[in-house]
């Protein structure tokens, strides 16, 4: 299947600080992407290269196999078909939904514009809006009738630059769940900026780790958390310690808590120290088991408890137990390491 948005080794720099380094990603048609990383890592750049607001410096930006970007040509952003959402909404204050939602199809007839602002309306749950001002709207709302105005001229790509960022917590992981089956019913492609895994993991199909202007690891969310391709993206995303280990076969690791099997990294020989990715969900808390870890901290979180332990060596895990199963700090708990995913990295590789 062919591309819809084929971004091939693209750098932007501004002066000569290079803030996009060579990054090459795809997204299929219907398909929904994330730009993941920390503030200043470069995603929203890239986003801004991939709408035509900024030029790219090396590589080339095509949608729908047509060139929109070249470090010697740059289509206009009106002139590519995209749709996109801003972080503070932008929306025109002085305009009812109706009028903000037809600002983009003033092209359309009349009656093709009443049809399209009923159906979109329908769409994000606030049938009825037409009359309404911006201000009379909750944050929700408001983000809400973003994303509508943003579609109702038919987009081939949506970007959405932080849209969900201004909003509360819970408010913002059920809009993205939202935004992503509106998405997928209206056909179109979608490309998110964001800093919070859990909007990542709820909206998007392709998920791209960016550190320092680089695309470290374009991937599904699952291979993020359990195949990490670094030790940054292991870091990034999810909780997860590094344990020390020692490598005694190609497909196995002793550590404090067990030998563990799985692919262990060619540059990993026999003997060679090494740290082996530990997430709180593969620490399983068994009464019956011989091996002990004590309690130094812990953290509610409704159904469960995120305790941190103490091996005897002194190194520490994260272990994620249902809530009924409540130990103070300074308690004993049997443990057991249940990995299904081998992550190792050199020990030489810590900072």
């Amino acid at each position: 299947m062919n591309s819809l948005l084929d971004v091939q080794d693209v750098s932007v720099a501004y002066g000569v600080a290079k803030v996009v380094r060579n990054v090459s990603l795809g997204l299929q048609p219907l398909e929904i992407g994330c730009l993941l990383g920390p503030s200043g890592c470069g995603k929203t750049t890239l986003l801004r290269a991939i709408a035509g607001f900024e030029p790219i410096t090396s590589g080339v930006i095509k949608l729908n196999k047509e060139v929109m970007s070249t470090p010697r040509k740059t289509v206009a952003p009106e002139r590519r078909g995209i749709g996109m959402v801003f972080q503070d909404f932008s929306l025109f204050p002085h305009l009812s939904i109706a009028d903000n939602l037809t600002f983009g199809i003033r092209r359309y007839k009349w009656r093709e514009q009443h049809k399209r602002v009923k159906a979109l309306l329908a769409l994000v749950g606030l049938s009825g809006f037409e009359k309404r001002y911006p201000h009379e709207l909750s944050g929700g709302q408001q983000q809400r009738i973003a994303l509508a105005r943003a579609l109702a001229p038919r987009p081939h790509l949506l970007l959405l630059d932080e849209p969900f960022s201004g909003l509360d917590v819970e408010l913002r992981e059920s809009l993205a769940s939202e935004v992503r089956m509106i998405l997928k019913d209206e056909g179109i492609t979608g490309l998110l900026v964001t800093h919070d895994q859990h909007e990542a993991f709820a909206m998007a199909d392709q998920v791209g780790v960016i550190h320092e202007g680089k695309l470290l690891q374009w991937d599904t969310a699952y291979n993020l958390y359990h195949k990490p391709a670094d030790r940054f993206v292991a870091d990034f995303v999810g909780q997860g310690v590094l344990l020390p280990g020692k490598v005694i076969s190609g497909t196995e690791v002793e550590t404090e808590l067990a030998i563990i099997e799985g692919k262990v990294p060619q540059s990993c020989k026999e003997g060679c120290g090494v740290e082996v990715l530990v997430r709180p969900d593969d620490i399983q808390h068994d009464d019956c088991s011989p091996r002990q870890a004590t309690v130094i901290d812990r953290a509610f979180r409704g159904s469960h408890f995120l305790y941190t332990l103490r091996l005897k060596s002194g190194a520490e895990v994260l272990c994620l137990t249902p809530s009924h199963h409540d130990h103070a700090v300074g308690a004993n708990l049997g443990i057991r390491l249940e990995i299904d995913d081998l992550v190792v990295f050199p020990a030489s590789q810590r900072p």
